[in-house]
Parts: C-alpha cells; structure tokens; sequence
C-alpha cells in the first residue's frame, strides 16, 4: 500500500489506538470518569493533529528563508523541541479543564503522553511496516547495473 492510501490507514490507525489507550490512561491516572478521559484523549489527538499539520507548515516556511539549508542535528533538534514545546502550551490546560486536574497534574499528565508516544510510535511503525509493507521511500533499490549510482 503506497501514496496518500497509506498515510489515511496509517493515520486512522495511530490514532485510534492511541485514543483507546490514552483514554484508558487518564481515566486511570486522573480518577476521572471514561467520558471526561474519552474527551481529553479525542480532542488531544486532534489537536496534535492540527498543530503537526500548522508547526510543520510555519517550520517550511522559516526554513525556506535560511540561508544555510539542510537539516543537520541542531535543526532537527530545533524542530522536536519547537513542535513538543507548542503541543505542551496547547494539551496542559485542556486536559487539566477536561479532567479537573490542577495544571502540575496535567504536565504530569502531558509528561507521561511524550513518553508513551516515544516508544508507541516506535513500536506502531515497526508493527505497521510489517502488516502494510515499507513504503517506497525506504524500498531497497534494484541491484542491476542500472540502480548503481554515478560516480
């Protein structure tokens, strides 16, 4: 599976999974009720949705006027920090509101999302690349004479 096929499945998948599972989580850790967890997890999903879709745009955008282009370590550092940083000033008082939870709880609460997204992501794109197959992007070139690059 290839093209924008791929990314709906893999988005629609992530997604949801991690909803059930963050749901579940601040239900849990929260003491509050599956309908003030189920929102805070639904509306922190689409707001990391929505700020991956605008931070990356407005990062293009800055990127597109530096002078030095490429995206070596501090610039890549530079992105993380900038999108973790902007996800945190939006989820910590949505889910300290939705779940009535002081705002150290609910940085806390956010602390614990960062961690959990880390190896969740790892662990997702491993299993899905597996189900779904690699995408092009990370297919390995043919081995004929006529795949090896010129010197």
């Amino acid at each position: 599976m290839q093209g924008i096929k791929r990314r709906i499945v893999y988005l629609t998948l992530f997604e949801g999974i991690a909803i059930v599972i963050t749901g579940t989580s601040f239900a849990t850790l929260s003491g509050s009720g599956m309908d003030r967890a189920g929102a805070a997890a639904v509306f922190s999903s689409l707001i990391a949705v929505g700020w991956n879709f605008v931070y990356n745009l407005l990062f293009e955008r800055w990127e597109a006027r530096q002078a030095k282009r490429g995206r070596g370590v501090a610039r890549r550092i530079a992105h993380a920090v900038g999108f973790e940083g902007g996800l945190v000033l939006f989820l910590v008082p949505l889910i300290a509101f939705t779940l009535r939870v002081s705002l150290l709880e609910a940085l806390g609460l956010d602390i614990g999302l960062t961690v959990f997204f880390l190896v969740y992501t790892y662990v997702y794109n491993l299993i899905f690349d597996t189900v779904f197959g690699l995408p092009a992007s990370a297919m390995p070139l043919a081995s004929g004479p006529e795949s090896k690059p010129r010197a």
